[in-house]
């Protein structure tokens, strides 16, 4: 990022009334995120939640040893451990670092009393819930409907979204692994998208060089998201 960039904030936590934020200030903790780190793997217990700043994390469904496939993406518009928070403390899915940052940390249990305190922090990860499972809803018919540059590029997106940055840094490999295809699949469409100057790819550096046309070329799903994130948890640009 350029020495002009925001600070890092993430939203949920942004946008707790004063009062109910301070409660939580004692018990966050920054931590640094380090790539391909795992929070926590499906059907263990969650111990800790996880607030991103700039770092992203995947929640992976493993269907089968040596595979898996992106369900989730959680940026600085949410928080990762969202099962213990409801009342179930075992993961339903891997929580894997996807880029490298840092985030805030709690213990599960602590940000669980708060919740069944019934304030504001309860309607709004409430609410959060409901946008993760839109976005589990929407990759599934995604998947299945359309073609793999559409979704690339809106998956492009929505991790630009939450970086507030058009450079990421993302291996093919990654990216193959993340929406469940082919690398060799994931090679073709990037280059079409090069080939068109919407992108630049070099190195594992990935660079959105023209956002309004990548929007265009994007899957309506890029769009019916970013509406339902703004809708229930006010994150226009999430």
């Amino acid at each position: 990022m350029s020495e002009a960039s925001p600070q890092p904030v993430n939203r949920l936590l942004a946008a707790l009334p004063d009062a109910e934020y301070q409660r939580l200030v004692p018990h966050l903790e920054r931590v640094h995120l380090p790539l391909k780190q795992v929070l926590h793997k499906a059907g263990e217990l969650i111990e800790y939640v996880y607030f991103p700043l700039w770092a992203i994390v995947s929640l992976l469904s493993t269907p089968e040893a040596g595979s898996m496939v992106e369900v989730g993406l959680v940026g600085n518009e949410g928080i990762v451990g969202i099962p213990e928070v409801l009342g179930d403390s075992i993961a339903t899915a891997t929580a894997m670092v996807q880029r490298e940052d840092s985030g805030m940390r709690m213990e599960a249990s602590l940000l669980k009393i708060e919740f069944q305190q019934s304030g504001s922090l309860q309607s709004l990860l409430l609410r959060y819930t409901q946008a993760l499972y839109a976005l589990a809803l929407q990759n599934a018919a995604c998947n299945r409907l359309h073609q793999l540059d559409e979704r690339l590029a809106r998956w492009l997106l929505l991790v630009c979204d939450r970086v507030e940055s058009n450079e990421l840094l993302l291996t093919q490999e990654f990216i193959s692994q993340m929406l469940g295809v082919r690398r060799a699949g994931v090679t073709e469409a990037a280059n079409r998208l090069q080939q068109a100057g919407l992108i630049q790819y070099n190195r594992g550096k990935i660079t959105v060089l023209n956002r309004q046309k990548l929007e265009t070329v994007s899957c309506p799903c890029y769009g019916i998201l970013k509406g339902e994130y703004a809708r229930l948890i006010g994150t226009e640009n999430a």
